[in-house]
């Protein structure tokens, strides 16, 4: 298990940025949009695929390809560095299985002080209630 994917289940694509930056972003294809088809990484466990799904959310498209846009650089490379961090994080989190939930009881106190204060509220709504709808 490696912590990032082998080249052929990536792909790269370039392309004008918008915002600021001067001629430099009406000249240069400086962002980056890179894909990984989740579906078919040889990497990955079902379970790890279906966790990384729930966690890109709306990156991941209906055919199973994560797409991770980086254009917060000025440079192609960093920006293409930037998408590749993003992509480990994922895979990072998406490989950890969740941590198993440990039942536990309510304390001694938390109970007293819950039927105290259902109390008090019951209390309260008797005393507002008129008094011929108690009979």
């Amino acid at each position: 298990m490696r912590s990032f994917p082998p080249a052929d289940e990536l792909s790269y694509e370039f392309f004008r940025a918008s915002g600021p930056g001067g001629q430099n972003v009406n000249k240069v294809s400086t962002a980056v949009r890179l894909r990984f088809d989740v579906r078919r990484s040889k990497d990955l466990s079902e379970a790890a695929k279906a966790r990384l799904r729930h966690l890109a959310g709306r990156k991941v498209t209906d055919d199973g390809v994560l797409v991770i846009e980086a254009r917060r650089f000025r440079t192609q490379d960093q920006n293409r560095r930037d998408a590749d961090a993003r992509l480990i994080r994922l895979l990072a989190a998406a490989r950890r299985p969740p941590s198993p939930r440990k039942a536990t009881k309510p304390s001694a106190a938390s109970r007293r002080v819950r039927l105290e204060s259902k109390k008090r509220r019951g209390q309260t709504k008797r005393l507002r209630q008129a008094p011929g709808e108690m009979d």
